[in-house]
């Protein structure tokens, strides 16, 4: 298989350095439902450091996955860091002994998580920090004022350089601009998941990056049927498709795919090379419409 580095991504403004736009998430280096250490960290190891080598400068991840263990993964893996590379994480939540996902949004535990994001990544100071608002199949609508307030004034005292939101609404989103400059949206968005399409038109119109989570997240089986006649068709993977058509939507749209296997990254890489012409655009916006697979594919 022909490696093909991110840089052929292209770049895109994430806070004060471009970044290329296929990046990569680390939320998968964890143990099973995001807990614990994986079965193979040395395998974890080589899958960051593959990813830098080929050109990945984008790194996505939280303190609270494991929790502790990707930021402990990527020191290893990285410590002393690239001068061009850039790591967003991400705080607003804590982790339980079963496995869930509790707010953490007083000024007390956030400025504790981004302390904790320091050390386990051993830096003094993050590049993006990403507030992460409640709610799982949508966003909750509701005031973002207290917690965005709180990590503006860590972003002063000058442990953060760009502060970022995750789950959010429109107006949540105003209402965070209007605090403190805001780098970057992280929401739920692919090819059938499109609620954000007018978000991300305004956003690119500012010069804002929007990161897409969840890539192929709540496909229903003919969409996913539909995206895989597309794949056959191209010869390729579903996800690099979906992958392509991400690269494809908008030039703020910065991917984070993750994956523990270098063979995967590397066929995520190869999406950023792939270009999609004006029938399987057709298509791919066909199963975002009604999931109908097109005969002539």
């Amino acid at each position: 298989m022909t490696v093909i580095s991110a840089e052929r991504s292209g770049q895109y403004p994430l806070g004060d350095r471009p970044v290329h736009r296929l990046g990569y998430g680390a939320m998968q280096l964890a143990g099973p439902h995001v807990m614990g250490p994986p079965a193979d960290r040395d395998a974890a190891v080589a899958v960051l450091r593959r990813a830098v080598e080929l050109g990945v400068d984008h790194i996505d991840t939280s303190d609270y996955y494991g929790p502790h263990v990707t930021n402990e993964i990527i020191r290893e893996a990285l410590h002393p860091y690239p001068g061009d590379l850039v790591i967003v994480t991400k705080v607003g939540a804590r982790r339980t002994p079963d496995g869930h996902w509790p707010e953490a949004l007083s000024a007390d535990e956030l400025r504790s998580a981004v302390h904790d994001n320091l050390d386990h990544l051993g830096v003094d100071v993050l590049d993006v920090v990403n507030l992460r608002m409640p709610g799982f199949a949508a966003p909750e609508e509701r005031s973002l004022a207290e917690p965005f307030e709180a990590l503006a004034q860590l972003q002063q005292e000058g442990l953060v350089r760009h502060l970022g939101i995750s789950n959010v609404t429109t107006q949540m989103v105003a209402e965070a601009r209007a605090i403190a400059p805001v780098v970057c949206v992280q929401n739920h968005y692919n090819l059938v998941h499109r609620h954000d399409d007018p978000l991300i038109d305004a956003l690119a119109r500012e010069g804002i990056a929007y990161v897409p989570f969840f890539p192929l997240g709540g496909f229903t089986p003919i969409q996913s049927a539909a995206l895989e006649t597309v794949a056959r068709r191209l010869g390729t993977t579903p996800m690099q498709v979906a992958l392509t058509w991400l690269l494809a939507r908008s030039p703020n749209l910065l991917l984070i795919p993750g994956t523990s296997s270098v063979a995967h990254l590397e066929e995520n890489l190869v999406a950023s090379a792939r270009e999609l012409g004006p029938v399987e655009l057709e298509a791919l916006d066909r199963i975002g419409g009604t999931g109908e697979p097109d005969p002539d594919l």
